[in-house]
């Protein structure tokens, strides 16, 4: 799980990287779970929570919010 104080240190870049890399997560693991492959049926749920946490923390660099 990723913490929103970590994610505040990381560069815009930083965090556009990461929402691709969680997007592509999310995608392999609906793949792994319509095969049949995932067992862990929270682990979407989990990433997809991440990827707001992420989105939350970009939108908030990108609009100046942070102080």
């Amino acid at each position: 799980m990723l913490k929103p104080s970590e994610l505040r240190s990381l560069s815009v870049d930083d965090l556009k990287a990461k929402v691709k890399d969680i997007n592509e997560e999310i995608f392999k693991i609906r793949m792994q779970s319509a095969t049949g492959a995932v067992t862990n049926k929270t682990l979407t749920v989990t990433k997809r929570r991440d990827l707001a946490r992420v989105k939350t923390v970009l939108n908030e660099k990108l609009r100046g919010a942070v102080k």
